[in-house]
């Protein structure tokens, strides 16, 4: 990276939003941006989850982007694999390599208020930008729960998002720690080849069937045919899910069908009473994301599988031990325990217009305007911001709306003029932040009895959007400027681009 280099726009992160927002940038004939990458290759989330059975739960056909159409996906839900070969044929499609700069995670992004511009600390070097755009995302950093013992533990630990490829399971006595969408997705990857598993489970799932299959050679040739047909299956897809929304948000009295769904999957594959009650969750089904598996059950009534109903407690060399006491001896330890999402590390890297830190600014929950911009940090916004993430549907689509938004703002910056910058006013982060926690006070994300991780330390849901994709993309769809305030210098300042060195 060249001394002193200055852009149009940096984009931090090469994940779906990463590579959407540089697709759109160079759509809208901006050349002049950098894609920020900590990793050295493309695939965010897609890239760093490479343990066994990862997949999408969200199909194929509406986990992609709409100027992309993939007609070749071999699955209904693809496996990790495909979705980051995917991420790489975007990449060289709508050439984005020369953009991408890969080994320079942002240590430190400051904002310059004489010059209006962001300054950028990155481990290849520094960089000055116009705008910022954060697509770091939220399932990003590991979160590894703090277990008293955990550091003098013998045997191996690690992470379900830093999966050790090289420590070999067969015969090991494995704990997996936790009972998310990763879990239920090693659990019976794994199952048949490690000597004991045991599953500690502080809070048992909703599980529904998945229902997956090969996508044959007839579909695909015709989705290749004829682009409209995969058009129409995206379409259908996302029709039925913006259906389902009204339960998850107005009416989750209407989940109890879903809930007796879920049990009598339950049913088929656990035939022990003890155990089904282990399994049997006590809040309402959509509290918590609901996962799907055909496999993750069977797994766990095989003979070599142990559940424990409480949380890991401590460590006692290799002995684990869980909160009601039972022990356990075992050779390696699986965390598949989330993500900082409530709490992204990225925040306490970005210093604004007052010289303190996004985290800071977010102390009391995370919140921004329209889920992108937040009061203090002008030109800043963020993919996949709070208030964002969705409980039934495909995250894409709001990638999309937000990358609208984005392309408006940089439209209007154009439109002013100048060395200008739009900074959101704090009356209306309030107002919108307001209306989304208030809408939110009737969802099952609220009232379902569950503690999740779309939940802050305060209870407060700073996670999930509370209404359609298609609301949110109207929401999204323009810049008010009546909700930003105009900050220009008196006299431009030149800044001298200089040339990137490879």
């Amino acid at each position: 990276m060249a001394e002193h280099e200055h852009v149009r726009v940096a984009v931090i992160g090469s994940g779906f939003g990463g590579l959407g927002a540089a697709v759109r940038l160079r759509r809208e004939g901006i050349t002049d941006f950098v894609v920020l990458e900590r990793a050295d290759s493309v695939g965010g989330t897609w890239r760093d989850n490479s343990y066994p059975g990862c997949a999408c739960d969200v199909p194929s056909h509406l986990y992609s982007f709409s100027f992309a159409p993939n007609p070749d996906w071999p699955r209904t839900f693809s496996g990790q694999r495909h979705i980051r070969a995917y991420l790489e044929h975007v990449t060289d499609l709508f050439g984005l390599r020369p953009h991408l700069r890969f080994d320079s995670e942002v240590k430190l992004m400051t904002w310059d208020a004489e010059n209006l511009r962001w300054e950028i600390e990155t481990a290849r070097g520094t960089l000055t930008a116009d705008v910022v755009v954060s697509a770091t995302g939220p399932l990003s950093d590991p979160k590894i729960p703090e277990i008293p013992g955990l550091a003098s533990f013998p045997g191996k630990v690690f992470h379900s998002a830093r999966w050790d490829h090289d420590y070999d399971l067969r015969g090991k006595r494995v704990a997996m720690v936790g009972t998310g969408a990763s879990a239920i997705q090693i659990v019976p990857s794994i199952q048949p080849q490690v000597g004991r598993l045991t599953l500690f489970q502080r809070t048992p799932p909703w599980v529904m069937p998945r229902v997956d299959r090969a996508i044959t050679g007839a579909e695909r040739r015709l989705h290749r045919a004829v682009p409209l047909t995969t058009q129409l299956r995206r379409g259908l897809l996302w029709g039925i899910r913006e259906l389902q929304v009204q339960a998850f948000t107005k009416h989750p009295d209407e989940l109890g069908l879903v809930e007796r769904l879920a049990k009598r999957n339950m049913a088929r594959a656990i035939k022990d009473p003890a155990l089904r009650a282990k399994l049997t969750p006590d809040y309402r089904i959509g509290c918590k994301r609901i996962l799907l598996s055909s496999t993750y059950y069977p797994a766990l009534a095989e003979p070599n599988v142990d559940v424990v109903a409480s949380g890991l407690g401590e460590i006692r060399g290799s002995t684990v031990v869980a909160a009601d006491g039972t022990e356990t001896e075992v050779d390696a330890i699986v965390f598949g325990t989330g993500f900082h999402v409530t709490d992204m590390p990225i925040a306490e890297r970005v210093v604004g217009a007052q010289g303190g830190t996004l985290a800071e600014s977010w102390k009391g929950g995370m919140r921004a305007l329209r889920g992108a911009t937040a009061a203090g940090f002008p030109n800043w916004m963020t993919i996949i911001g709070p208030n964002t993430g969705l409980g039934n549907s495909s995250m894409i689509l709001m990638i999309e709306s937000q990358l609208n938004y984005m392309a408006d703002y940089l439209r209007q910056l154009d439109v002013l003029g100048g060395r200008t910058a739009l900074d959101a006013r704090p009356a209306a982060v309030e107002d919108w932040n307001r209306e989304v926690q208030e809408r939110m006070k009737r969802t099952v994300w609220n009232t379902g009895g569950c503690t999740s991780w779309y939940l802050d330390e305060s209870g407060r849901n700073t996670t999930i959007w509370p209404g359609t994709t298609s609301e949110f993309r109207r929401a999204t769809r323009r810049v008010d400027l009546a909700e930003y305030e105009v900050v220009r210098r008196p006299a431009a300042v030149s800044h001298k681009r200089s040339e990137v060195v490879a």
